[in-house]
């Protein structure tokens, strides 16, 4: 790898604290709904996030240089049933900002809930956590970075 050579994402998440990880380099990640799959027969849920690269660090409040985006595939495996609120699948063209990735456990099943801003979410009801998350191509640089009110 070169010096100036950024390395890709590639996590995996086998139980809640790996799925909290995951969630941290997710986090305010645009999803567009289109992007959104369940393959019953697989047990997969996937999508294809544009991910902020916070590991590329962030400069001082105002400081718009050296952010960046990249796009990232996320699949969970061992789905047995996903629902969704806040939105419809229809609206193909809507774009979720993920907020927080986050496992549940009792006694009979595990499920994993993706958070995103306005109300909306994803319920996967899951044999147990595993998911993997890998960056697609190379980042790009963008003026954006995004922000949170102290206390979010």
């Amino acid at each position: 790898m070169a010096p100036d050579d950024k390395p890709a994402l590639k996590l995996r998440a086998e139980d809640a604290d790996d799925l909290a990880v995951l969630s941290a380099c997710l986090q305010d990640a645009l999803v567009a709904v289109r992007d959104l799959g369940y393959f019953a027969v697989e047990q997969e849920f996937i999508f294809v996030a544009n991910r902020f690269r916070w590991e590329s660090g962030l400069r001082s409040p105002g400081d718009h240089e050296g952010h960046e985006r990249v796009l990232c595939g996320v699949t969970f495996g061992q789905v047995r049933a996903v629902s969704y609120r806040g939105f419809r699948r229809s609206d193909e063209d809507r774009i979720l900002c993920l907020l927080a990735i986050r496992a549940e456990d009792d006694a009979d099943a595990v499920t994993i809930v993706l958070e995103f801003a306005g109300g909306a979410a994803i319920r996967l009801d899951v044999a147990a956590v595993s998911c993997r998350a890998r960056d697609l191509g190379d980042p790009w640089p963008t003026p954006w970075a995004p922000r949170h009110e102290e206390g979010e």
